[in-house]
């Protein structure tokens, strides 16, 4: 199933994400990237408008692009695959987080390098193959101790996965040493499984894990609740949020949306997994109110290739069919 579809066109993110009123202090603000319109399929040809309120980090690897949203936080967008997946770097006085490894495609390893040069855990926000391509290049590799983490360990790709170097599926180049439509994960070692309310020193700042399952049976989510930044992993991004998947569990994720929505009185900023790296807190009340509704029949879903898609404004909700 293609995101080529199924994601939002980009001036409706664009729209969406301004009328979001986020705003987040910059300087230098830059533009990622694109190629000629003409050459490039509808979703990738504008850059949403909320990287326009962050300040661009130059790095030596092109098919990354890098922002710092606020000090010590950095986020790693692939916004050149269809995915548009965004990993983040959260930097401590001590040692640094990397929150997922993206689909693999760049050196992941190399690019974390030159932008710190202390100590660098993983950890994944769940075993999806998008957020865990790069593990493999990291030593120290955290995960929940679930059979649905366990089993992605061994790098397998399902046929969602294979299709992710299609040419509707890519925005320009693919890193030189990438070649081929084959597109593969290596396996990984976790060395260290997380319990749900770890807390993590980075030294000077603290991050708290969050279990957060319904999209994937692994799903968690980090708070740092000194500074209010939650990052949501896919439980919440401004798009269509799959919960059509094996392992997807729907009242699980309901349960989860309510935990982290009882949380907005104490956030300033949500940074997801997905399109874009800042959203509002008050984006999880709507979600959950949004489920509620879906779960309740208050609202009908639209077919989409064998789905049922739920609009709300911002994000949808893609389900199977009953």
């Amino acid at each position: 199933m293609s995101r080529t579809v199924l994601r939002f066109t980009a001036a409706a993110l664009i729209c969406a994400i301004s009328a979001a009123g986020v705003s987040v202090s910059s300087s230098d603000a830059g533009e990622t990237d694109r190629p000629p319109a003409a050459d490039v399929p509808e979703w990738c040809r504008e850059v949403p408008a909320a990287f326009a309120t962050l300040e661009r980090v130059n790095v030596s690897q092109p098919w990354f692009d890098v922002y710092r949203v606020r000090p010590g936080v950095l986020a790693i967008y692939e916004g050149k695959q269809y995915e548009q997946v965004i990993s983040y770097l959260i930097v401590g006085d001590q040692r640094a987080l990397l929150f997922d490894t993206g689909l693999g495609l760049g050196h992941m390893d190399q690019l974390v390098r030159e932008l710190t040069s202390l100590p660098v855990t993983v950890l994944n926000s769940h075993t999806h193959f998008d957020h865990v391509g790069g593990n493999a290049d990291f030593a120290e590799v955290w995960n929940e101790d679930t059979p649905f983490s366990r089993a992605n360990a061994d790098g397998h790709l399902d046929d969602y996965a294979r299709s992710a170097l299609e040419p509707d599926h890519l925005c320009g180049a693919l890193p030189a040493d990438v070649h081929g439509s084959e597109y593969t994960l290596r396996p990984w070692k976790v060395s260290r499984r997380v319990a749900d309310g770890e807390r993590i020193d980075l030294g000077g700042r603290t991050l708290e894990v969050l279990y957060s399952p319904g999209h994937a049976p692994d799903a968690l989510c980090l708070i740092d609740r000194e500074h209010g930044l939650l990052f949501t992993g896919d439980t919440y991004y401004p798009g269509p949020i799959y919960l059509f998947a094996p392992g997807t569990d729907l009242p699980a994720y309901v349960r989860s949306v309510a935990r982290l929505a009882a949380l907005v009185p104490s956030l300033e900023l949500l940074l997801p997994s997905h399109i874009v790296p800042v959203a509002e807190p008050s984006e999880l009340i709507a979600l959950q109110r949004a489920v509620e509704d879906v779960r309740s029949g208050k609202v009908e879903g639209v077919p989409v290739e064998g789905q049922l898609e739920y609009r709300f404004g911002r994000f949808s909700l893609l389900l199977a069919p009953d």
